[in-house]
């Protein structure tokens, strides 16, 4: 029976809801590999946070805890997570591809001599790996030869799991950190504080493009229909470029991939590096005033018209 182990990630007490996609996905795994899987859980002070992954059916929570740990550096969080694995005796590791995902599993990887699949969105019979290339137009399978096979999951692609009602049982293991051996040093963590939910977590989200024309007119119209839904706002890389929103607010290629339940593309054509970011949302709603923009060959419902008079009006009829 095949063992299978799921890399847990917290950041200052609090697990990232990345990481119950992450045990959907290993859900997912088992019934084609067979066998059980695990959770490993690395920190400083990581108490709180246990009975956040203890109650979703993994055979085993492992932890591990040291001083070098309390603030995130990919390295010793590396040696942390590979001398868990080993402890474990698990063949397959698996991960949420988030910023600290795609930093730190390609580590681990390297550590444990093992091969990696990345961004995966499905996995098949075999098993085979499906990740998404050219900008999400083809879809490459991936297999993996080597014993240990490591793996970072979208997670939008994945049901998040849910509790099961039972508890797992705990085992503390040496976090194995050669601290001389480090070469990074964490400096400060930057949070950008917001009200919102966040693009990755959110059901509706507003996205706005150059089409707003300025910072001041995005806020205009962008911000009082998110305010309407409760939203979580998005922008295109070239408003991030501008300067007009936070780099946090990209959606796309080289930003935040979401499947929201409602999406609105306002004043965005449709650039393939924004469309492989949201295209996997359930209902698309698009406003341009180009009939011809690519957004529209993805979008369920569209208006073709001047952004700045069709979202002021439609915002009355939604109140």
């Amino acid at each position: 029976m095949s063992k299978i182990i799921v890399l847990a990630e917290q950041q200052l007490g609090k697990l990232s809801n990345a990481t119950y996609n992450a045990i959907g996905a290993a859900k997912k795994l088992a019934g084609i590999v067979g066998g059980e899987f695990d959770i490993a859980l690395v920190g400083g002070v990581i108490e709180g946070t246990i009975k956040d992954v203890a109650g979703y059916g993994a055979a085993k929570v492992y932890t591990a805890t040291d001083a070098t740990l309390e603030r995130y550096t990919a390295q010793a969080y590396a040696q942390a997570y590979a001398s868990v694995i080993k402890a474990a005796g698990a063949e397959f590791v698996v991960m949420a591809g988030t910023a600290i995902g795609k930093d730190v599993a390609p580590r681990v990887a390297a550590r444990l001599e093992a091969g990696q699949a990345s961004d995966i969105v499905d996995i098949l019979d075999g098993p085979i790996y499906l990740r998404p290339m050219w900008a999400g137009n083809v879809y490459g399978k991936v297999k993996i030869n080597t014993d240990i096979q490591v793996m970072t999951i979208r997670p939008t692609d994945f049901e998040a799991a849910q509790a099961t009602g039972g508890e797992s049982p705990v085992e503390a293991v040496e976090a194995g950190v050669d601290a001389g051996a480090l070469r990074m040093e964490f400096v400060k963590l930057d949070i950008v504080e917001s009200d919102r939910p966040p693009l990755t977590e959110a059901s509706v989200i507003i996205s706005g493009g150059r089409g707003l024309k300025s910072k001041e007119k995005f806020a205009e119209i962008i911000e009082p229909l998110a305010d309407h839904f409760g939203a979580a706002i998005g922008a295109t890389r070239a408003v991030v470029d501008a300067g007009w929103v936070p780099n946090d607010w990209q959606v796309g290629q080289t930003g935040k991939v979401v499947a929201p339940d409602l999406y609105f593309a306002i004043g965005i054509s449709g650039a393939i590096q924004h469309l492989a970011g949201m295209k996997s949302s359930k209902v698309i709603v698009a406003i341009n005033k180009d009939e011809e923009a690519p957004i529209f060959q993805v979008a369920d419902y569209g208006i073709v018209g001047d952004l700045f008079e069709v979202v002021p009006e439609l915002l009355s009829k939604l109140k």
